[in-house]
């Protein structure tokens, strides 16, 4: 596989470079080391000297991550590159045909308040291609890599399961599926119901049913579908807000990696989901979002 490392330098991009290494990668698999000299976005007496300083660190910022890939395998080769960073990113990942773009949540060392995360929620909200997001660990990690795959049977979720399959992970990775079945009815608070006839509880009831189903034939699907890849595979069947309940089961699980889909607004480009934005920007480990599939 061909996989794209953005680093711009934080504690952030190391943690994507780490990450990488956890990964069972061959002699045929290429991992590009990018550094995108950032567009400073403003003008005055201070910028060419700002620029210029930003210009010299690149060497040992691409050096830096390229010592954390001396353990892989995979040929490692380095690129500097002058623009914005988001847009640099998606087109040389493009030119490559990166499997995988691998980069920080966070934006440039000393330079946050200029470029807080910007770019790599550009990056996942904008690119065809699928994004590792990697962030400092929460947690310690504890024994094989942990993978908490969440799925709402959808083409996005079915892109994000095939990704897992394809991904030179170690085989004795962990892989947790996880459905939430959520209906219609499920927000309805509880005093309510007491107020409500027979038989609309027994209608929200049959369409509670319906959905706990359904969710357990995706989860069905998911496992006969990933089992054949990992070993080690566990489900979980939550009720109640999806997002909620994928970050607590990865908290809970310890999980290095949450997988999800990219699923946003149907026919809308750039729309990155609801729950894979709340998971992005609040799970404690590294995201991996699946790339963009024609049901957006």
């Amino acid at each position: 596989m061909r996989f794209l490392l953005a680093t711009d330098g934080s504690e952030y991009s190391e943690s994507a470079a780490r990450l990488l290494t956890c990964f069972d990668l061959s002699e045929r698999d290429e991992i590009l080391v990018l550094h995108v000299v950032a567009e400073i976005p403003y003008e005055d007496d201070y910028r060419a000297q700002v620029r210029q300083f930003i210009k010299r660190a690149a060497p040992g910022i691409l050096r830096d991550a390229s010592n954390i890939l001396k353990p892989v395998k995979a040929k490692v080769a380095t690129r500097e590159e002058e623009g914005y960073p988001d847009s640099a990113i998606m087109d040389i990942a493009g030119d490559i045909d990166a499997d995988l773009i691998v980069m920080g949540a966070r934006g440039i060392k000393g330079l946050k308040a200029f470029f807080l995360g910007s770019s790599t929620r550009s990056v996942v909200i904008n690119s065809i291609k699928p994004v590792l997001v990697a962030k400092p660990a929460g947690w310690a990690r504890e024994g094989a890599l942990k993978v908490l795959f969440a799925t709402d049977g959808s083409e996005s979720s079915k892109a994000a399961g095939s990704l897992l399959r394809a991904l030179p992970l170690p085989e004795d990775a962990g892989l947790k599926i996880i459905g939430v079945a959520r209906s219609p009815v499920s927000d309805i608070p509880g005093l309510l119901n007491v107020e409500v006839d027979k038989e609309m509880r027994a209608a929200a009831a049959k369409i509670r049913a319906v959905e706990s189903e359904r969710t357990e034939r995706v989860v069905d699907e998911a496992e006969t579908d990933l089992g054949r890849r990992f070993a080690n595979v566990g489900r979980v069947i939550e009720r109640g807000d999806p997002s909620v309940k994928i970050l607590g089961e990865a908290e809970r699980w310890k999980a290095d990696v949450v997988a999800v889909g990219s699923r946003g607004l149907r026919g809308v480009r750039g729309m990155l989901g609801s729950v894979s934005r709340r998971v992005l920007g609040h799970a404690g480990c590294a995201v991996l979002v699946g790339g963009k599939t024609a049901d957006r």
